[in-house]
């Protein structure tokens, strides 16, 4: 950790945290069938494999992961940007089909909730799911757009100064989640 940086949530926490998330999802879907977990690349959808294997050891249910890339569906980027500039725009995201299916978005922290926006377009833009639920391991405020996670790890009140950032094992090498200023 750099010398600037507030341990939030160390490894173990993360996964308890992780876990009672898996129990929540599970007490508000009864046919956990139709319940695919959508990750946002990276770190949510690392978080999204653990949430489905956290579901799998509690009820013994394989809930399946599909990997979402919002690269092309974000509002911050030029609109003069050529896909082709993207490797994974216009590729299909998904290998099931989410119609009348129970999508949860899984992120590792909702800010403004323009990321969550993108994927809703972008998950809407493949089929048309039952219902889309939310689920973010971090919650840090300063929403510029009307989304409520459906699932929160932990509430960070936060100022736009500081930043927080989600490690996980598979990218950073360790996983932990940690404030510091920009």
């Amino acid at each position: 950790m750099a010398d600037k940086e507030v341990l939030l949530l160390d490894g173990e926490t993360m996964r308890r945290t992780l876990r009672r998330l898996a129990h929540e999802i599970i007490e508000k879907n009864s046919d956990l069938s139709n319940v695919i977990l959508v990750g946002i690349l990276r770190r949510g959808a690392s978080l999204a494999g653990i949430l489905s294997e956290e579901i799998g050891n509690i009820e013994g249910v394989a809930v399946p992961v599909e990997f979402l890339d919002i690269t092309f569906y974000r509002d911050d980027l030029e609109r003069k940007t050529e896909v082709s500039n993207f490797p994974s725009a216009g590729a299909d995201i998904f290998s099931r089909d989410i119609s009348d299916r129970d999508v949860i978005i899984v992120d590792d922290v909702i800010f403004t909730g323009r990321t969550v926006r993108a994927a809703i377009d972008a998950v809407m833009s493949r089929g048309r799911p039952r219902r889309i639920q939310l689920a973010v391991l971090i919650d840090r405020g300063h929403r510029e757009l009307p989304i409520r996670p459906d699932y929160v790890g932990k509430n960070v009140p936060t100022s736009l100064e500081e930043k927080i950032t989600v490690r996980c094992e598979e990218y950073d090498g360790e996983q932990n989640v940690v404030l510091s200023k920009k």
